[in-house]
């Protein structure tokens, strides 16, 4: 269903990309206003919404809501199990008779030649 979704979505973008790249421009009317040409209006005609417009209108609707369902599906996925998820935490990192061991530290002896054994050499 996801994958579908995406599908729709990017044919979505692509098709507001391109509708909007093919639309004619307010501001190309702009000097046709000023005598180059025979424009009705300053801005041209604002009668009801041709094709382009309500194609680019249905493709951004689409969009949106596209990417409102996107965003559902990431919110309610299952999130993935890690390496580390997997342990449980009540697991010793280190096995039970290893813990048991004592190694006993013993302090060196010797050090500088002709010094004591508790003394720091200077």
């Amino acid at each position: 269903m996801e994958t579908l979704v995406w599908v729709i979505h990017i044919i979505a973008a692509l098709g507001t990309i391109g509708l909007v790249l093919m639309q004619h421009g307010k501001g190309a009317d702009m000097g046709a206003a000023f005598g180059s040409g025979a424009s009705g209006s300053l801005f041209g005609s604002t009668g009801s919404a041709n094709f382009l417009s309500r194609a680019t209108a249905i493709f951004a609707t689409v969009f949106f809501l596209t990417s409102l369902g996107l965003t559902y599906f990431s919110s309610h996925k299952s999130k993935p199990v890690g390496v580390m998820e997997s342990h449980s935490l009540a697991q010793p990192a280190v096995p039970a008779d290893a813990a048991k061991q004592v190694v006993p530290v013993v302090p060196a002896q010797g050090g500088a030649a002709g010094s004591k054994a508790g003394e720091i050499p200077k």
